[in-house]
């Protein structure tokens, strides 16, 4: 790497990481906001940079290239939760399953039914269905069903900062409060992002976020070539 290189890569890692820390300032400021999301605030602000310097996404993907490594063990530290409340997922396995199931079956079902419902393409349909799942099974997923990869995770992470926005609203209005269906909905719906955003409520939302961003994904890769051939 040369030092240009270098000092382009070090400047825009810097960036999103002083962005991202605006975030967290700005969620500690509104006392936890849910419209106060990091990655939202992260996103709009890095966009703004983006588009004000005219410099272009590729170009900025590449100099992140650490945080995009990053990524990785960062999903795997969920494991660290996952392990100390084994035994609670071992006692609510029976639960975890059906629900997450068909959290999942509805999110791709529901997706593709409204596409068409507004006469949407087939194409547009199939790239919506993996939406709830973690970008890179997302992108593989449509891919392999016929959807734009890129449209998918697009979808897909706005569909997490969605759910993490909305989840603890939402579940609160059904009467929904335990801890640990609070955790594996917003995996099952919101991936990473909407994971990260209850892991600060404790270790048990953590894991069974883990687990619903897993499985989820799991499922979906299963279901996803089937339900898109009934289309």
């Amino acid at each position: 790497m040369s030092v240009h290189s270098f000092l382009i890569s070090a400047l825009w890692t810097g960036i999103t990481i002083a962005c991202y820390l605006i975030g967290l300032g700005c969620k500690r400021i509104s006392r936890n906001n849910a419209l106060a999301n990091p990655a939202l605030i992260t996103i709009v602000l890095v966009s703004v940079l983006l588009i004000t310097t005219h410099t272009p996404y590729t170009t900025y993907f590449r100099a992140t290239w650490v945080l995009t490594f990053l990524l990785g063990p960062a999903t795997v530290a969920l494991g660290i939760p996952l392990a100390k409340n084994f035994t609670h997922i071992r006692q609510s396995l029976l639960g975890v399953g059906v629900g997450l199931v068909a959290g999942s079956v509805v999110s791709m079902v529901s997706g593709a039914l409204l596409v068409r419902l507004f006469h949407g393409s087939n194409e547009l349909a199939v790239s919506l269905m993996p939406k709830a799942v973690t970008t890179p099974i997302a992108m593989s997923v449509a891919e392999e069903i016929g959807g734009v990869p890129a449209l998918t995770a697009t979808l897909a992470i706005v569909g997490g900062i969605l759910t993490a926005i909305t989840v603890k609203a939402t579940l609160t209005f059904f009467r929904v409060e335990h801890e640990h269906a609070v955790g594996l909905a917003a995996g099952t719906a919101g991936s990473g992002i909407a994971a990260s955003h209850v892991a600060a409520m404790g270790d048990g939302p953590a894991a069974f976020a883990a687990i619903g961003i897993g499985l989820n994904g799991l499922v979906t890769a299963l279901l996803a070539p089937m339900l898109a051939s009934w289309l």
